[in-house]
């Protein structure tokens, strides 16, 4: 008999902190600063950091850092703007850095 499996969770590399599910990944090919980063619809436990203007590879956006809520991890950044209107939706998603984020082996 299969056993019923709890949601799909990732958690902060530092302290495993829940941080996204697996469900609210909306895309796995993008790039952070430390390598390959995923596009989440949804995050918890995290801190928004101020916004800013930086000029990413898509052009030009309004964003603000993440970071873990419990230990501070820097984990990546929230989408706030998004100025060229073929990358507005992206606009209130979030990056996670694939080397900050660690999937929770129970599934």
């Amino acid at each position: 008999m299969a056993q019923s499996v709890g949601p799909r969770l990732y958690s902060c590399c530092n302290c495993r902190n829940h941080v996204g599910l697996h469900d609210d990944i909306i895309s796995k090919a993008f790039q952070g600063r430390t390598g390959r980063a995923f596009l989440f619809s949804h995050a918890m436990n995290i801190v928004v950091g101020p916004k800013e203007d930086r000029n990413l590879l898509t052009g030009l956006h309004t964003v603000a850092d993440i970071s873990c809520a419990d230990c501070n991890e820097p984990l990546g950044w929230k989408y706030e703007r998004a100025y060229e209107s073929s990358q507005k939706y992206k606009e209130g998603k979030f990056i996670f850095e694939k080397a900050k984020i660690v999937k929770e082996e129970d599934w």
